[in-house]
């Protein structure tokens, strides 16, 4: 069992930047970030291995968000920069058995309860 906590949300202007974390209590081979806004599926952000070294970027991510982990400690780290207002969403953390980041929801077995962004104009 893994239990996932997610902070770090809040209310933000469009350019600016906000830094998501995620904390486990037990193990996971790998932990996403996922994204839902009004009335639209939930979709894949970022993902890495629980150990490091693979990360994973849906392409709306890449070049302005950034997955991390430090291995000493124990949060997996979502940093948001360049921020739009279409990145408004719940933000849900979720971790998988499976030790490559998939894109897939259906791999992950645990979700946390989620983090409102909010991203104004």
């Amino acid at each position: 069992q893994v239990q996932l906590v997610e902070s770090g949300g809040g209310l933000v202007q469009a350019g600016g930047s906000l830094r998501l974390s995620c904390a486990a209590s037990g193990r996971a081979d790998a932990v996403g970030w996922f994204r839902q806004a009004p009335g639209k599926e939930r979709e894949f952000v970022a993902g890495i291995r629980w150990s490091g070294g693979i990360t994973n970027y849906a392409s709306s991510a890449k070049g302005r968000f950034t997955i991390s982990r430090d291995n000493a400690k124990n949060p997996v780290y979502l940093q948001m920069n360049s921020l739009k207002p279409e990145d408004t969403a719940v933000y849900y953390c979720a971790a998988s058995r499976f030790t490559s980041p998939s894109s897939s929801h259906g791999v992950y077995d645990y979700w946390g309860q989620g983090t409102q962004v909010t991203v104004s104009s």
